[in-house]
């Protein structure tokens, strides 16, 4: 059987900024942009985080409506909306889009973790309220995973009822602070998910090209984009998102790999059309 493989596109992120790349998009209209760049170029799955009028990271209903009626406008790729947020964001802020929107699929983050000189709190009461309301809107959990705890915590989710299969595990790896990226760690992660979940690797900063080896090597999928990573190579900066995404697919293929569509996610993933 045909192997198929995912590509992610997360093409603004909560911490980057223009400075570090001013092709970063920030507003409705460029983030709908990228998307659809992005999708033509190979990308079956939209990760979405939005900025407000400053271009700060923002968790308002308001603008991640905004943001997905324009990029529904222009394809179909599969929104997935952040829930993890921004440093410092509340619970209840980082799930009101959720809530309110009840996108296809979503970010669940399965543990705190330290992000930088910052860090991001998910402690098991949280991870279960989250669940509950994904659950709730039917929404489809990536579970987001920073540390090898992180996928045992995921597991006690899917014991207790809270999340259902088809799992799908993003495994996140060279945030500073946390787990670096090397395929031992990555083959840690994916024992110790459940048989036959899939999985997407991020690989942040300079990890992120050989992150997307790892993916083809373990099984899994690929996340690339200026929220993990604003360049092309080694003091090159990406002209787009859409150029990190045509060098995922490119790989993918010379590794005799199909590059999924957003239809063909929605049938593994068994989604909820948003």
């Amino acid at each position: 059987m045909e192997r198929k493989i995912v590509i992610t596109c997360a093409c603004t992120g909560a911490e980057t900024v223009k400075a570090q790349n001013p092709a970063l998009p920030v507003t409705p209209e460029e983030i709908a942009d990228a998307a659809f760049d992005a999708w033509r170029a190979g990308a079956a799955i939209l990760h979405l985080h939005v900025r407000d009028e400053g271009a700060r990271p923002t968790m308002s209903p308001a603008v991640f409506k905004k943001t997905m009626e324009l990029v529904r406008r222009k394809c179909g790729i599969v929104i997935e909306i952040t829930t993890g947020g921004a440093v410092g964001d509340s619970p209840e802020a980082r799930l009101a889009p959720l809530v309110e929107l009840e996108p296809e699929m979503a970010s669940l983050d399965c543990g705190t973790v330290n992000f930088g000189d910052d860090y991001i709190v998910n402690s098991l009461p949280i991870m279960r309220h989250f669940a509950e309301a994904f659950r709730a809107h039917r929404v489809r959990p990536t579970l987001e995973c920073f540390d090898l705890g992180h996928v045992y915590a995921s597991r006690m989710l899917i014991d207790e009822g809270l999340v259902e299969a088809p799992f799908h595990y993003g495994v996140v790896l060279n945030v500073p602070g946390s787990v670096s990226y090397s395929i031992e760690n990555l083959l840690a992660f994916q024992r110790a998910m459940p048989k036959g979940a899939y999985f997407t690797v991020m690989g942040i900063g300079r990890s992120s090209l050989l992150a997307q080896y790892g993916a083809i090597a373990a099984g899994g999928w690929i996340r690339v984009g200026f929220e993990d990573n604003v360049y092309y190579a080694k003091g090159q900066l990406a002209r787009s998102n859409a150029e990190l995404v045509e060098r995922a697919a490119r790989i993918a293929k010379e590794a005799q790999l199909s590059v999924a569509s957003s239809d063909e996610v929605r049938a593994m993933l068994n989604l909820r059309r948003g």
